[in-house]
């Protein structure tokens, strides 16, 4: 079947494989303990460092809770966490009912376009968190097209607030969409033959069966925007926020134990938001039943016409907002002179590291597309395949887990304390390109290897099985069967990473050299600088990169898919 014969004997004793079981098990021990042995350097001791560092002088004496004193009694670290527990609230509000508006309507009526309006939904991934913030600041700024419509200044909550539900919204709606689609249409069907009605039905069988999604949606919400770091760097103003606020501290004041803390405080929601969500998963996962039918949704013209206007209203406010940060590059000088120029991607005359920026960003994308998912790949493949790992594997999926947990300026900052630290043999990596892409790596390994587990789940353990009566190593078996049938999970995996690396900025804004700057913190720094249209360039640089790398291995995955299916059928 799986055509990898045992090698054969002449009669002497009996047949052995190309490589003893004994190498397998030793290998099954070792390769796991490395896996966990990398986690440990790349996330725990970072975050074990930045603990360390709240409860430590500046000369590196034990000063227990004053620095956690200290800030309760500073009005302006205090005042920074209440604006960001306030606008991250006021943001899951309103982020949650719309994308579920917005999801319900993809999933539950038959209307037109739906390819098009998910496609929509998703382009905000694509841009960093600046650039709606940037183009908010173009139409309702002190010089904005549009400054009349708001009555005030942009800069603030409500520049805060509509800028990061720009931001959220494609994370909101991609969980949303995926609850909608996984319910069961049988439930349904029998509440219309028991005589309720479309607003009964939603009541008593949609939302119930969502509730999961609800939830998770509204943790990472409020999640995302309490950790966020770009929108209220550019449109908060006086409106300061605990993320903003703990930059000042370590880059402006360099007062890294306050930074410790401010960093602390911001882990404290995102593991709380985080074992809420695992404690839903657990039980939501009781409740799946393996003969749900997906639900079919059927013309009615009324409902399919309301459902049209609204998938429209929302996607035009989308693409409005992207459409304006793109016009901004290509105008001379907003709003008083809109000829078209490119004068602005000329980055020779303003700060942020210009094009070598940009070239960083995709030498970081590539780096990390093209060596974390094979290494998450392969730590996948230990955690759910290697029966001679079955020991380790909880551990390695409980690290695994753990950068879900960890905000990306948290991690950043644990860097900064631990990679930056005079007794860190690897210290000379910190400010350097490879130690940018291992915490781009680490951020961003748990939803890659979720990825890459699901995929290595849907495989039969029979393909195992019979490689072991065979006597065929493992690592054969991973070549021949698992890589190739997994590799559009593989290429989803990397496509994640490459789009991750080239529009995060909260966890690299600590570790940066004048050499080592990438695309989405120039941004910041041109923007600082009030350089506001080269900002806006680069973060167009940025979406039109990722856009079209995701298109190609959109195209290579659809290739891939298509000669499964080939392979599927005979």
């Amino acid at each position: 079947m799986l055509n990898m014969p045992a090698r054969r004997t002449d009669g002497a004793g009996p047949a052995r494989p190309a490589s003893g079981p004994d190498l397998e098990a030793l290998l099954g021990r070792i390769l796991p303990l490395v896996w966990v042995a990398a986690l440990l350097l790349a996330i725990a001791f970072p975050l074990m460092a930045m603990l360390g560092r709240a409860f430590l002088a500046a000369d590196g004496g034990f000063v227990g809770l004053a620095h956690f004193a200290e800030v309760a009694g500073s009005p302006g670290l205090v005042r920074a966490a209440l604006n960001s527990f306030a606008v991250s609230a006021a943001a899951t509000l309103v982020v949650v009912p719309l994308a579920f508006g917005f999801a319900f309507a993809l999933t539950r009526t038959a209307t037109w376009g739906r390819g098009v309006f998910r496609q929509v939904a998703l382009l905000p991934l694509l841009a960093p968190s600046l650039m709606p913030a940037i183009s908010l600041v173009y139409l309702f700024g002190n010089q904005g097209l549009l400054k009349d419509w708001v009555g005030g200044s942009v800069y603030g909550f409500w520049g805060v607030l509509a800028g990061e539900v720009f931001y959220t919204f494609p994370h909101a709606f991609l969980i949303l969409a995926t609850a909608l689609a996984a319910s069961d249409a049988r439930l349904a069907e029998a509440a219309r033959v028991l005589g309720a009605g479309p607003v009964r039905r939603f009541f008593s069988v949609t939302l119930p069966a969502a509730r999961y999604g609800l939830v998770s949606a509204a943790l990472v919400v409020f999640t995302l925007v309490v950790t966020d770091f770009g929108v209220p760097k550019v449109v908060g103003g006086d409106f300061n926020v605990l993320a903003v606020e703990a930059f000042k501290q370590v880059i402006g004041q360099q007062n890294f134990e306050r930074g410790a803390v401010g960093g602390l405080m911001l882990l404290v929601p995102a593991l709380l938001t985080f074992g809420v969500e695992r404690r839903l998963a657990r039980r939501q996962a009781a409740a799946l039943s393996a003969r749900a039918v997906p639900f079919a949704p059927s013309r009615r013209r009324g409902v399919d016409l309301a459902a049209f206007a609204g998938l429209t209203l929302v996607s035009f406010a989308i693409v409005s907002l992207l459409a304006v940060g793109v016009a901004a590059s290509l105008l001379a000088y907003w709003p008083y002179d809109l000829s078209f120029t490119l004068a602005h991607y000329d980055f020779s005359g303003v700060d942020g590291g210009g094009w070598s920026a940009y070239v960083n960003s995709l030498t970081l994308a590539t780096a990390s597309a093209l060596v974390g998912a094979p290494l998450v790949f392969l730590g996948a493949c230990w955690t759910e395949k290697l029966k001679a790992a079955a020991g380790v594997a909880p551990v390695l999926r409980a690290f695994a887990l753990l950068p879900m947990a960890v905000p990306g300026l948290v991690l950043g900052l644990g860097y900064v304390f631990f990679f930056n630290h005079p007794a860190n043999p690897l210290r000379g990596l910190y400010g350097g390109m490879a130690l940018i892409a291992v915490c781009t790596v680490a951020h961003f390994y748990t939803t890659a290897h979720l990825t890459a587990a699901t995929a290595l789940k849907q495989l039969d353990a029979e393909f195992e099985a019979v490689a072991a009566s065979l006597k065929v190593p493992f690592w054969v078996t991973l070549y021949r069967v698992t890589l190739p049938v997994c590799t559009p999970a593989l290429i989803d995996v990397a496509r994640f990473f490459f789009v991750s690396a080239m529009t995060t900025v909260s966890a690299l804004i600590f570790l940066y050299s004048p050499d080592s700057s990438v695309a989405a913190v120039a941004i910041v720094t041109m923007d600082d600088a009030g350089d506001t249209a080269a900002a806006a360039a680069m973060a167009t640089l940025i979406v039109a990169t990722s856009a079209a790398v995701s298109l190609a291995l959109s195209a290579l995955e659809g290739a891939v898919s298509r000669r499964k299916a080939r392979w599927k059928s005979r």
